[in-house]
Formats: C-alpha cells, structure tokens, sequence
C-alpha cells in the first residue's frame, strides 16, 4: 500500500515536472501492410506516442504482421524473431527461447505484452520461457538499440512487444472479427491451434476471448544432437550421443484470455484476464553432478503457470497543454516447477505489478511530446536445490519526457528520463538503493519524401539485476555454479547510431550503423575455479565497446495487373569486445539473407536462402560455432482470392537437412536446431 501510495505522489509531481515521454504500444489501430512485410511507411506505436512511421524512426525497427508474421510463427517468442536484422534467439529448446538483439539479452531486453513486461521468471535464466505464446499476435513491433526513455534501464539494448489486443479499442464493424491459426509439422508432429473473436455486446461494449494450444514431440535432427567440436574432446563412451532426434524437446502449451472493453466518444476502458499453462521439456540437461556419477540421468521439465490481470485506459480530452491521458496497468501471480524425473525440484515464484500513466502534448506551433511515470514491483522466491537467486523485492519508479520539435526539413527529438530501484534481500538483510540517468537527442532529416538520414545519441543507465547481486548456488541450466556480486554498480552507456533510409518506386531500404560503449558492463566472468563439481561464474563489471550494422533491402522487379515479383535482402554483425581486448561471451554470428517472392491471385510463392556465418574466435570456455546455409521455400494459396481472409500455406523449412547450431546459445554444442520440417497452415479472418 505504501508503494501504490508513493505512486500516486509520483503521478502528481511528473505532472507538474512539464515535459515527459512515452510510448504505449496497443493505443494505434493496426495498419495496412502489404504482403511481403518490410514496408517502411507503416505506423510503429512502439516506437512513439504519436503513431510515428516506421520510415520515421530513429532506430532500427521492424514490424511482423499479416503473412510475414504468419510464416514466421514459432512455438516461443525468440524463435519467432530470430532472423530479422539484429536479432538472434537463446534457443534453449523449442519451449523456451527469448529474444537477443544486438548481441544483448537477459535483462537488457524487455519483452512487453500490449505495453506492459510480461512479468515473468524468463530473465532470470535462458531456460525460462516467456509466459506467453506468439500463436495469439495481432502483430509484434521490434526497436532494436536503447530505449530507456521510453521503458526504463532494462530496456537498453532493444523492446520486443507482443500486440494482442485482448482489450478492444475498437467496435467492430460487422458486430463480430476474429481470426484463426492452425498448423501442423513433421520435423516435432507439431499439432497447434490459436484464435481471437471480439464481439459487440452494444454499441459501445466489446467483448474478447482468444486461446491457444500446442503439443508437440521430440523434434528430429540432421545428425548427432552433440557438435563435432564437442564430440573430439570427450573420451569414448563418456556420453550416450543422441541420434537423429533431440530427447526432452517435446512441448505442451494453452492458455487464453477473456477481455472486456467499453469504447465512448473521447475515452475508452477495459479491462482482461489471462491464464497460461505451459509444460516443456529442457533439452542437454539429462544428468548433473551426483546423477552423473551415480548413472541415473534424469529429465527435466518446466511447469509454468501464469493467471495475469491487465487494466488499459484512454481519455482523449484536451486539458491544458495535453490531448490524451493513456493508463495501463498490469498484474500476474507467475510460479513454474522444475522436474527432475518424478521428483519436484526447484520451484520458482514471481508475483508482480506494472503500470503506466502518460499525457500526450498537443502540437504547439511545431513543438509536440508527451510525459508520463512508471512504475513497477516485483516479488521473487526460489525454493529447491537450485534456488541460486535468494528471495528479494524489487520495487522501480521512473519518470520521463520527450519532445520533438519540427523545423522542415529536420524534426529533432529529446527526452530524459530518471530510475530508481530498490532491492531488499532479506538472506542478506540488505537493501540496495540505484539512482539512474537517462538523456538522448537526435535528429532526422528528410532530405525529401523519399529519403531520411538519421542520427542519435543516446546516455543510459541500468542497474544490476537481483540475479547479478545476491545470486550463489549452481544453475544447471548455464551449467555453472553462479555467484553475484554486491558490489556491482550501476551500468553505464553512451550509445551513437546512424540512420539511412529510402523509400521510393520499386525501392524501399534502411541502414543502420550502431557503436556502444559500456562503462561497468555486468558480465558472468569465467573464474577458472570449480564449485560443487561446476564451473564457478561470478558476475563482474567491466568497460566494453559494441558496434554493428544491419541492411534491409526489399525491391519490386516488376508488378503487372495480375503479379508481382519481389526481392528482399537483410543482413547484419555485431563487434563485442572488451576494452582489453577480450572477447564477449554468445555474441551472434554474422548472417545474410535473400528473399525471392512471386505474388499473384490465388498464390504466393517465396523461397529464401540465409547464411550464417561461423564464429571461430571465441571467449573463454566456449567452443567455436561452424557456419550453414540453410533453405527455404512457402506456398499460400488464397482459395477465395488475393485480399481473401482465408490463407493455406504450405512451408519446406530446411530443406537441405543442415546442421545449423545458434552461437548464442548455452547448449549450441548439445543441442542444434531443428532438421528438415515440412509444415500446413490455415489461417482464417473474419
């Protein structure tokens, strides 16, 4: 209660502070994108208040929606992103794999659900899933590079937000829309189901439910589940090598939400309910320590459930200087159990809380913005032998603000933003206290309508994690013994990024060219020692520079009255070391891809090839990852035509049967992705 009632105090003094930012994501009606998805002129919520363009953005950004989101639906959130410019994925498995971008994951990365964290256990360890599944996305908005101003320090390398919409917004039409995903794979016997209806109750009462299921099995393998490089280093006979197939990778998902919306002329309110209940197995972790010597490996799988409690209101009303006052706010009770066999093992709980309140500034001569406050709890408790994180209470605030000022041909932009967290560990009976900074500016100039060069600055600040300070007992799912440090302070940035964009006939592309440098970078240090019969990692800080580029081309060869044909290429790297030279561990390999695509009425045919390359030199521990190319060809059939809401799609994933292993992975030398997988899908709108 004191902490709801220093929040509103809160509220009160940012709207008084005068200027501030933010950026709620679900508050846009959904665009129009065509068919082959990078379009650079769609609106980008995410990204600002005022459903600012793709073709606008200072950062690098991408928007999967429509066919493109559709083709790229996988059974976890990072598996789904994996590919696009600057992104990779943790891949531990089909049931768990969260997003990385730009070499940056855990903590750095926030994963929202309709503008809100999903408020889960997934940063606390890569084989924790992200409650959710992306079987029930509208569309799925990616910033890539610091956005603190906007979600706080724990968005400093990227935001990934999941749109839903299961509060409605708006009234439909026709009194009823929905829509519907089926699918079926070889490569897992993948059998999975999701879908959404909004139904209008009266004119201004909308009501939502949506679901998913999945199941699936083991998924198959080109090869031998453990890598080459891995395999010439262990004796013969000293592991049981799997085979063709990938044991303990088997998933089984559902959940769903009922939401209900009131939409008025100048305001709406809504409020959801959601429910997830997830079981999957973690694949290359059989057997640990005493279980190894002993023989008797045993499996392990996750129990995740999930009840979450969201509330969402706009009014759009001018008062003073503001247009439109925007509240969100979330609650959810997470637990998931680890199983070992039949035994329970170590269970891991998180009850917490999120919300946002936001005023948006009118245009003012050529000066708009917005300000907003945020704040967030979060409730933490491990019980079990591989409790490594003791119990603790975290407890952030922050306000912010942003304004852009448009002075043709340039709008330059500003913002600000202050943190501060608390964390009480009561093991430890400590109570750490972070006060962080947040600045950027930045201008785009639009040389004419059709090109855009971009450039930022950006100084951001994160704290260390609670898993970083008070960590101390073995994780297996690392396969290390993890100890924090109290002594860790606050994690500095200074971030530059170059934008180029054009948009123009048969052309459409961006580049940009990114260099961080961090002050204190927070990292697990590979200590040389053992502990429990694991390797000790003990987190660390120390100054570190990253820089990159990503290149995304789409062009149209020719477009007749009844056909279409498309070229697409993207491709990206990212430069991770230390200031002393030393390399950074899981950083992602360079990759390219090309993309041809024939559209016509009723077909779509698309094949795409993508390389990635190999990483040879690699920090400490880590083997070296090889490089693969790997093919792909889909076919959608639109039965009842082009613009049709029914979409069959028929999709060869793999063709060639490539061993292909993520490098950012804790069990790339154990387990590879999947093999060859044909793959039937329905998809149907109404």
């Amino acid at each position: 209660m004191n902490k709801l009632m220093s929040g509103s105090s809160l509220v009160l003094l940012s709207m008084i502070s005068g200027v501030s930012i933010n950026a709620s994501a679900q508050e846009a009606e959904p665009p129009e994108i065509h068919d082959h998805g990078h379009d650079i002129d769609v609106v980008f919520a995410t990204a600002s208040p005022h459903q600012k363009s793709r073709f606008d953005v200072l950062q690098g950004s991408n928007i999967l929606s429509g066919d493109e989101l559709d083709e790229s639906i996988a059974g976890s959130i990072g598996e789904t992103l994996s590919g696009l410019p600057g992104v990779s994925s943790t891949f531990f498995g089909p049931g768990a794999s969260r997003p990385i971008i730009r070499g940056l994951g855990g903590d750095r990365i926030r994963v929202l659900i309709n503008g809100i964290g999903s408020i889960d256990a997934a940063s606390t360890s890569p084989d924790h899933a992200v409650a959710g599944d992306p079987l029930t996305a509208e569309r799925i908005e990616i910033m890539r590079g610091a956005s603190t101003l906007l979600y706080g320090s724990n968005a400093v390398g990227g935001v990934v937000n999941i749109i839903d919409n299961r509060i409605p917004i708006i009234v439909p039409d026709m009194g009823a829309t929905g829509k519907t995903r089926l699918s079926i794979d070889t490569v897992s016997n993948d059998r999975s189901g999701g879908g959404a209806v909004n139904v209008a109750l009266s004119e201004n009462v909308v009501l939502h439910v949506d679901g998913y299921y999945r199941r699936t099995g083991n998924y198959s393998i080109p090869g031998f589940s453990e890598s080459a490089a891995l395999r010439a280093l262990e004796e013969e006979g000293e592991h049981e090598e799997q085979f063709g197939s990938v044991e303990n990778s088997d998933v089984d998902n559902k959940g769903g939400t009922f939401g209900a919306g009131w939409i008025g002329e100048n305001a709406n309110f809504g409020v959801s309910f959601n429910i997830n209940d997830s079981d999957y197995g973690v694949p290359g972790h059989g057997a640990h320590g005493e279980e190894e010597v002993e023989g008797a490996e045993e499996a392990v799988r996750i129990n995740l459930d999930q009840k979450r409690f969201d509330l969402k209101g706009n009014l759009y009303q001018n008062f003073l200087v503001f247009e439109e006052a925007r509240l969100r706010f979330g609650y959810a009770d997470y637990k998931h159990i680890e199983l070992e066999g039949a035994e329970q093992g170590t269970s891991f709980n998180n009850k917490g809380w999120e919300g946002r309140f936001e005023l948006i500034q009118k245009m003012i001569g050529d000066v708009h913005g917005s300000m907003g406050i945020q704040l967030r709890d979060r409730e933490f408790s491990a019980i079990g032998e591989e409790a490594f994180v003791p119990p603790n209470d975290t407890f952030q605030w922050g306000i912010f603000a942003v304004e852009e000022i448009e002075v043709e041909p340039v709008t330059f932009e500003f913002g600000a933003r202050y943190d501060h967290q608390n964390t009480i560990s009561t093991v430890h009976n400590m109570e750490k206290s972070f006060h962080n900074f947040s600045f950027s500016g930045g201008a785009a100039i639009h040389i004419d309508e059709t090109d855009l060069v971009g450039i930022s600055v950006s100084r951001s600040e994160r704290s260390p994690t609670p898993e970083e300070l008070f960590s101390n007992g073995p994780h297996l799912a690392t396969n290390a013994y993890e100890r924090g440090n109290l002594n860790l302070g606050t994690e500095k940035a200074l971030s530059a990024e170059l934008t180029l964009k054009r948009d123009q006939g048969p052309f459409s592309g961006s580049f940009n060219l990114y260099h961080t440098w961090y002050q204190d970078f927070i990292y697990e240090h590979e200590t040389g020692l053992e502990m429990e019969g694991l390797s000790l990692l003990e987190f660390r800080a120390k100054d570190a520079k990253f820089y990159g580029a990503e290149l995304e081309i789409d062009y149209t060869i020719t477009e007749q009255e009844n056909y279409s044909i498309l070229l697409g290429a993207s491709g990206d790297f990212t430069h991770a070391r230390f200031t002393d030279g030393a390399i950074i561990p899981r950083i992602p390999a360079t990759s390219a891809t090309l993309k041809l695509e024939y559209q016509s009425d009723p077909f779509n045919i698309s094949g795409k090839v993508r390389f990635v390359g190999s990483k040879t030199k690699t920090a400490a521990g880590i083997l070296p990852t090889d490089d693969y190319t790997s093919f792909d060809l889909s076919l959608t059939w639109r039965p009842l035509g082009f613009g049709s809401d029914l979409d069959v799609r028929l999709q060869a994933l793999n063709i060639t049967n490539t061993e292909r292993r993520q490098h950012t992975s804790f069990l790339k030398d154990l387990v590879p992705m999947p093999g060859r997988n044909f793959k039937l899908s329905l998809d149907y709108g109404f």
